[in-house]
């Protein structure tokens, strides 16, 4: 499974019935379905809450991200949804026990809404917030969209520094037990007070 704002997502499902505000009842996307603009995406992304699970798996799923772990205590997520209320878009992290690393995942766009810099918008959203959480490094899995990641600061990392330094989220736990550790690639670069700017890793 794979972090990538370019994700391989090719529908999306009807996502109404979580009881959440849709992108509609919040102004936030365009009649019709349509998804935030760039720029005001940021504004638009809402907190996971449970009830938004089966939502967020079957966009997660189309997208071919992890699975596991979404509802997890330690992982933060934010969902975008488009004008009819279906989840476009995802965002999130993990902290490392002692709060300074963060595991960045879950960063997905719909094919609908690709090309337009909201894979970036998003990813600069969850930077963000992972520092203002405290963390001072960010770290990801990657097998695809290495490119993307390094138009935010990021630099081929060490897989097994990452697992070292994050061994007790859920997605490293969950990679080192099924094996699937060992064929991915890894991501990292230093965050700052303002991550929404690159800075490449040291």
């Amino acid at each position: 499974m794979d972090v990538g704002a370019a994700a391989h997502a090719d529908e999306t499902i009807h996502a109404g019935s979580s009881g959440r505000p849709t992108g509609t009842d919040r102004g936030s996307a365009g009649a019709g379905g349509g998804v935030p603009v760039v720029g005001t995406a940021a504004s638009a992304l809402v907190p996971f809450v449970p009830a938004d699970l089966p939502d967020l798996l079957d966009f997660l799923v189309r997208a071919d991200l992890t699975l596991s772990g979404l509802d997890a205590a330690g992982v933060r997520l934010w969902l975008l949804r488009d004008g009819g209320g279906r989840v476009c878009g995802s965002a999130g992290y993990e902290l490392s026990a002692a709060g300074d690393h963060a595991l960045i995942r879950s960063v997905a766009v719909d094919q609908d809404a690709r090309g337009r810099g909201l894979g970036l918008e998003l990813a600069r959203f969850v930077l963000g917030r992972a520092a203002a959480a405290g963390a001072r490094r960010a770290w990801l899995f990657s097998r695809r969209s290495g490119p993307f990641w390094q138009r935010l600061g990021f630099e081929p990392a060490d897989r097994t520094r990452l697992a070292a330094v994050l061994a007790d989220t859920h997605q490293v736990a969950l990679f080192r037990a099924s094996g699937q550790l060992g064929r991915e690639v890894a991501w990292s670069r230093d965050l700052d007070p303002d991550a929404s700017h690159p800075t490449p890793a040291r």
